[in-house]
């Protein structure tokens, strides 16, 4: 099976900085692919180089075999990537309802309402407070808005940033059990962004991992899961005899 969604030797930069250093990845139809790393790694570039919110000096990026490097965002967007951005960043003064009407702005089909409805039948508290501004929501409504809005476009790919961000265990959880659910039920292909590395390989398939702007790792979900310097930097798994070892002393076995 060929790739929806590849990027080739990508790089793109801050002004004189380099954010991502050929950064060469896919994602599979039907696939939920994690992208690990820590603060700075370079992650959130990558998403908003995919969606065409930066563009990028160099390499490729194709979906479903056509190059969409350095087009406009809403010309991505039409083209069925939909990106969650890490803050939510809901429209505040709009209410539910016509946040989640926002993300069919692109849509010429007439079954806006039928998704509405889907939408609301994944996410049952957002039906409840349909007429309500959604600055009035918490924190994880808000994150179950801003999914169910790009739910709306009919993404063929939808890019998730840090969706666990600042939510308690319980929601973490409930978000993921949906993000899962869309990926089985609806065939929502997904690309994970996550510092929370346990819920991301627990619910995707393959995974990547950055550090300084690089790829240095990728393989299967559980293959990462099983590998020592996932379990140690990543899932907070330490052997009792480097417990007294600063981590920035220890030798990663990736270069």
């Amino acid at each position: 099976m060929s790739a929806l969604l590849e990027l080739k030797n990508v790089e793109t930069y801050y002004g004189p900085i380099m954010a991502i250093r050929g950064v060469s990845m896919e994602v599979r139809e039907k696939q939920i692919v994690a992208l690990l790393g820590a603060n700075g790694a370079g992650k959130t570039t990558v998403l908003k180089t995919i969606s065409g919110a930066m563009d990028p000096q160099k390499g490729t990026i194709t979906l479903a075999g056509e190059e969409i490097q350095a087009r406009d965002p809403d010309v991505v967007a039409r083209m069925g990537i939909a990106h969650v951005p890490e803050g939510r960043e809901v429209f505040p003064f709009l209410s539910v309802d016509e946040n989640l009407r926002v993300g069919a702005f692109s849509r010429r089909d007439g079954d806006v309402a039928a998704d509405l409805d889907l939408v609301y039948d994944y996410f049952p508290v957002l039906r409840d407070q349909r007429q309500l501004p959604a600055g009035f929501l918490s924190g994880g409504q808000q994150q179950m808005l801003a999914i169910g809005r790009a739910l709306m476009l009919r993404p063929r790919i939808m890019l998730l940033d840090e969706p666990s961000l600042g939510l308690s265990p319980r929601l973490v959880a409930e978000i993921a059990g949906i993000v899962r659910r869309l990926n089985a039920e609806q065939d929502v292909t997904v690309l994970l962004i996550e510092q929370n590395a346990k819920m991301a390989l627990d619910i995707s398939e393959y995974g990547y991992v950055m550090e300084l702007g690089r790829i240095v790792m990728e393989d299967t979900s559980q293959r990462l899961k099983n590998a020592t310097d996932i379990q140690e930097f990543y899932l907070g798994m330490k052997d009792e005899g480097v417990r007294g070892r600063r981590r920035w002393k220890q030798r990663k076995t990736w270069r």
